[in-house]
């Protein structure tokens, strides 16, 4: 038996919660929209965004898209919005966590008797370094792959997001914040997956 290609013939659950939706042609605003929100009171996991270029090409194929085409379209998968502010703390970890794991090792082996404070210290600080430099590129490489993600949906048309709303009063909230942050084609539907 073979399976159907990505978007034939698949069966798509959708849940009847309205939803509103936005495109954005920048991050900042973007973002901004996200921490607005936030302080008003929509949950994190009611706020959700387009899913990175290989997930939609294993989900939709490999057909062009354009973000207007899926504003609407329930099988778009989704993924959630992560900040700088949380993609600094990650690289900070990455690279810290380099550094702590180089220093440690470069510790655990100088702490004899023998050795004296002043040689110990050195040898962390030279076991740290290349260790703080592998978590530096791997943190940086993060951050690209992060920036990536947004600058390849505004080539797509812009970075869609989508937001749950329970009742009139979220909807009219969630509009206006889209649009007060430059959200463009904002609308809601009556669905959401």
């Amino acid at each position: 038996m073979t399976s159907p290609e990505p978007g034939q013939n698949e069966h798509v659950t959708v849940i009847k919660v309205p939803e509103a939706v936005g495109v954005f042609d920048s991050f900042e605003d973007l973002q901004t929209a996200f921490y607005d929100l936030r302080s008003v009171g929509f949950h994190h996991s009611d706020i959700s965004l387009l899913a990175r270029q290989e997930v939609l090409k294993e989900k939709l194929g490999s057909a062009f898209w354009q973000a207007p085409e899926l504003e609407d379209d329930p099988r778009a998968p989704r993924a959630v919005f992560v900040s700088e502010e949380a993609m600094g703390e990650l690289e900070g970890a990455i690279a810290g966590g380099f550094f702590f794991v180089g220093s440690s090792i470069a510790m655990l082996a100088m702490l004899t008797p023998a050795s004296s404070l002043i040689a110990s210290i050195a040898a962390v600080a030279i076991g740290g370094s290349p260790a703080a430099v592998i978590g530096t590129i791997l943190a940086n490489r993060v951050s690209k792959r992060h920036r990536d993600y947004y600058e390849n949906q505004i080539r797509h048309g812009g970075i869609l997001m989508w937001v749950r709303t329970r009742d009139k009063d979220r909807e009219r909230l969630a509009t206006t914040i889209l649009e007060g942050h430059s959200g463009r084609d904002v609308h809601v539907h009556d669905w959401s997956e």
